[in-house]
């Protein structure tokens, strides 16, 4: 058999009877031509079994279809089922991501973002939390937050204030006689200290006996499972003979308390009910499923591609319009009731 011959722009301009210029701008700036004209070279393109030069169109008019993705670590769960949300977008989309994992290194990050820029991305989707978002504005890109501070840029952030103070009704329902809440420094202008005021809020307005334990817990297995023991012997030292509500700040923080309470006692202990917070896969997975606050992880990546892509599409156009403020979304967390709360099924 011969080769198949490649389809060209002068096929496509003999098949639809527009001229190879009107061609080239349906593919380089097609806001330049009508959609009724637009939709003919699209079927014309299907009827032709046209394949496209990646490369021929990124050098002719700059866009990559190339999305940058800067994220903190694949340890805690929430983070690595975010990413795999985000890239299943692709069928959708059309764009290509190139991920890198700052692990909290605020100058480590920057090289990555100068990589990313080399790479002329079209767009960035940021997770972590290092640098400031003024700077990132400044990078002049459509540009989408999850989860971290976002003054100068968009964002799609759960609604963690109502979902801390979900968790702790959902406690207090258990007639829980101190409530506990476990979680890492967090500044105020993080979407997640929402966990800690939705906490703090409820129990003082529902005159509720509380304690926090905010400590720097890490990202490995020996350092979380040393400041949890030493937490847990706390809890027991002070609260012997209290039924203990405790709400997490984080499933996988959850999974290794919960594991920590097994080894000690083989089960989990009557006086104590266990809530997280994310809804990622380790909480369904458990030795004993977590009841959680379930962060809608798919569909904050769904809103995230959606807003980020329609910022890209804006400054497509001839004469783009700059936003006149970031735009933020906010998702409702949904809370969900497994075996740590629902003993009644043992």
């Amino acid at each position: 058999m011969g080769k198949k011959k490649k389809v060209t722009f002068s096929d496509i301009a003999k098949f639809t009877n527009f001229s190879k210029t009107t061609i080239s701008r349906y593919f380089n700036d097609p806001d330049s031509i009508t959609p009724e004209n637009q939709q003919i070279i699209s079927d014309a393109l299907v009827k032709l079994n046209y394949q496209e030069n990646k490369v021929a169109r990124i050098l002719a008019n700059g866009k990559t279809e190339f999305i940058g993705i800067i994220i903190p670590n694949l340890y805690l769960h929430y983070y690595s089922e975010m990413l795999n949300q985000i890239l299943c977008t692709y069928e959708q989309y059309g764009y290509k991501f190139l991920v890198f994992i700052g692990n909290e290194n605020e100058n480590t990050e920057r090289q990555y973002i100068q990589e990313l820029m080399a790479y002329q991305i079209e767009g960035l989707i940021v997770l972590s939390h290092t640098i400031p978002s003024k700077e990132l504005a400044d990078l002049k890109i459509p540009i989408v937050a999850i989860e971290r501070e976002d003054l100068y840029i968009s964002s799609v952030n759960t609604d963690n204030y109502s979902g801390a103070r979900q968790a702790v009704q959902l406690l207090a329902s258990h007639h829980c006689q101190i409530m506990l809440h476990i979680n890492s420094p967090t500044k105020e202008n993080i979407p997640a200290y929402g966990r800690i005021s939705g906490f703090l809020d409820y129990c003082r307005e529902n005159q509720i006996p509380h304690e926090m334990f905010i400590e720097d817990l890490g990202i490995n297995d020996e350092d979380l499972h040393q400041k949890f023991t030493c937490i847990l012997d706390q809890i027991q030292m002070k609260y012997p003979d209290k039924k203990k509500g405790i709400f997490i700040s984080n499933d996988t923080y959850a999974s290794v308390f919960l594991n920590l309470l097994i080894r000690r006692y083989g089960k989990l202990p009557d006086d104590f009910y266990l809530v997280g917070f994310d809804n990622s896969p380790i909480s369904r997975q458990a030795v004993i499923p977590i009841s959680t606050v379930g962060q809608q992880i798919n569909k904050i990546a769904q809103e995230s591609m959606k807003l980020l892509v329609g910022l890209m599409d804006s400054q497509k156009k001839r004469n783009p319009a700059p936003l006149s403020e970031p735009v933020h979304k906010t998702i409702p967390p949904l809370l969900i009731l497994r075996d740590t709360t629902e003993k009644n099924i043992f």
